[in-house]
């Protein structure tokens, strides 16, 4: 048996017994739900239960023999990232909205672009699903809701055709505004990933793998990993910041060309705070920019 086989067995029963009824269902998630795992990766546990022993769980007996099984397996060098308990009733609400087209917005202080449910669901290794409940939502998202991929579309390329076009992005490349331009890049870099995904019908990754998962699909602008990976390090010398910015408006025309191609659907958006750009604009707008 593997070092990870002994792990998954050992803690299983442990972690279900934390439910009220001691049959939670137990998942792997994280990169390793993912198939991706490598040296650097913990074990990150999922349970889902109607309810749990106690309001705190840690005072609980069957925490302390989680825990005191937890830190045993650190001792051995075994990272795992505790475990999170979901509600069944909680998960049941969030994934109709998800599946509705409206994702529901999830911060966490690990997670850098919110938390993707879907992904989550779909992508983690049930362990153990006393009442089917883990593979029934799984099956439930083995067709990309098509709601889903409209809304994530929608949001994410009105986001790209604002900054495209966006004239303070333009002014803070010339004063090098450093901490503003690197923040934007990681917004846009979100924002083209998830376009990408979307378009593909393929879940957005999350944290974690997200261009060597971009790397696998079909559908993507010309030579995209090595252009993503252009703009999430432009480099030090004088003219980054402006190469950077020239090469996110191409990305940006190279999508929407890419979506009318795959779709038929030419860039249009309902009211917003922001505006409305086309593609004709972005290019109107490149061409407009005096590069330092």
């Amino acid at each position: 048996m593997s070092q990870e086989a002994e792990l998954i067995a050992a803690m299983t029963p442990l972690i279900a017994d934390l439910a009220e009824n001691g049959r939670g269902a137990v998942a792997l998630a994280g990169s390793r739900g993912k198939g991706r795992a490598d040296a650097q990766s913990d074990y990150d546990f999922r349970v889902y239960a109607h309810d749990y022993r106690a309001p705190d769980i840690r005072h609980t007996e069957q925490w302390n023999r989680f825990e005191a099984a937890r830190l045993d397996w650190e001792a051995k060098g075994i990272r795992m990232d505790g475990v999170w308990m979901r509600s069944y009733a909680g998960v049941h609400r969030d994934l109709a909205a998800w599946v509705d087209g409206t994702p529901v917005p999830k911060e966490f202080e690990w997670t850098i672009w919110g938390y993707q449910l879907p992904t989550d669901l779909f992508n983690q290794q049930i362990i153990y699903d006393p009442e089917g409940q883990l593979a029934d939502w799984r099956a439930q998202l083995a067709t990309y809701p098509e709601r889903l991929r409209t809304a994530l579309l929608r949001h994410y390329r009105e986001i790209l055709a604002y900054w495209a076009g966006d004239y303070h992005f333009a002014s803070k490349v010339v004063r090098r505004d450093l901490v503003f331009l690197v923040g934007l890049t990681g917004k846009l870099a979100n924002a083209i990933l998830q376009v990408v995904f979307a378009l593909n019908r393929v879940y957005y990754p999350g944290d974690g793998w997200n261009l060597p998962m971009a790397a696998e699909l079909p559908l993507v602008p010309k030579d995209f990993i090595s252009r993503m990976e252009a703009i999430v390090s432009p480099g030090q010398d004088p003219g980054a910041w402006s190469r950077q910015r020239q090469n996110i408006i191409a990305m940006v025309m190279d999508l929407e060309a890419l979506i009318v191609a795959v779709d038929g659907q030419n860039y249009q958006t309902g009211p917003t705070e922001g505006r409305t750009i086309s593609t004709k604009q972005i290019s109107h707008h490149a061409a407009e920019e005096k590069l330092p």
